[in-house]
């Protein structure tokens, strides 16, 4: 079995010692640089990244499309929510939320247009902004049928998993998480958890982050009772590492398993890699946690959901 410090420990505490971490309340304005899109909790700017050739000419040529679509039809409100989310996906996400923002004037009781520009005001570091847009989301939808959300980046089945009203309160409950208010958080991954039922790609990633949260709120039963609704066997077509984790959190996949996952790939997987750190956390192994939550910053997947919530961990 290879040991946690073995796969992290030297990148974890090198990192440690570089990073300085503020505890400012909303990161500081992002300079007029093209390349940054963003800044860290702490203020370390964040660069766009590269993409190879084939996938940049892919989603350039998906974004042409999407900006044809809207300039023909500039008050339609899924035009704009296609120009935005093709932006993003081409990591522009400043351009983006002023995309779903100037659509907003025009619809401003827009829940999916609120629902997608809270999203990437959490890629942005702008939490306050992120829980008021997913709030007031949740708010308009209380009484809205449910209805799958069709997805820009299709997983290998061509098969869309997740719905409006459930990615509403999955975004609302994570910007809550980050901000560290876990009370709020629970409330929304709870409503989400309602919505997951239709299939099991939602079901763990409702049920992986209520049981993160029950953790922080030291409520440890309501987590395992959680936990031993996972089986082994479901029906997964594209959240794996969530349910990889809550196996490992129930003890049917064994730690080395995970670990020797972590090392092949780099600690590429910030998915694994916090949820990981978030396990340790909960069972009071502050140091292996902290030693992963600063390897997963060492790669430049900075949009991921992990890589944040490690930030955000550190940060606070």
């Amino acid at each position: 079995m290879k040991s946690m410090s073995s796969v992290v420990r030297v990148l974890g505490w090198m990192l440690l010692v570089t990073l300085g971490f503020s505890c400012a309340a909303t990161p500081s304005k992002v300079r007029e640089d093209p390349s940054v899109e963003a800044r860290s909790f702490d203020g370390v700017d964040l660069v766009r990244p590269a993409f190879s050739l084939e996938v940049r000419n892919k989603l350039e040529l998906n974004l042409a499309e999407a900006i044809r679509a809207h300039e023909q039809n500039p008050t339609d409100e899924m035009a704009a929510i296609w120009h935005g989310r093709r932006l993003g996906y081409l990591a522009r996400y400043r351009e983006a939320v002023q995309v779903f923002g100037k659509a907003l004037a025009s619809h401003p009781q827009s829940f999916k247009l609120l629902r997608h520009r809270g999203h990437r005001y959490i890629t942005l570091r702008r939490l306050d902004d992120a829980i008021g847009d997913l709030s007031l989301a949740s708010n308009l939808t209380r009484e809205v049928p449910d209805a799958l959300e069709p997805d820009g980046a299709p997983n290998p089945s061509g098969v869309p998993r997740s719905t409006t009203r459930s990615n509403i309160e999955y975004h609302l409950g994570l910007a809550l998480y980050l901000a560290g208010r876990f009370e709020e958080a629970l409330a929304a991954w709870e409503r989400c958890l309602e919505l997951s039922r239709v299939n099991d790609d939602m079901l763990v990633a409702a049920t992986y982050w209520n049981v993160l949260t029950l953790w922080r709120l030291g409520r440890v039963q309501r987590a395992d009772e959680l936990l031993a609704t996972i089986r082994p066997q479901m029906d997964i077509l594209e959240n794996h590492d969530y349910h990889e984790l809550l196996l490992l959190f129930q003890g049917v996949v064994p730690e080395n398993q995970v670990m020797d996952k972590l090392a092949a790939e780099g600690l590429g997987s910030a998915t694994l890699a916090y949820g990981m750190g978030a396990w340790n956390l909960a069972r009071g192994n502050e140091r292996p946690a902290r030693e992963i939550f600063a390897s997963i910053l060492s790669n430049k997947t900075w949009a991921a959901f992990g890589y944040i919530a490690a930030e955000a961990e550190l940060w606070r």
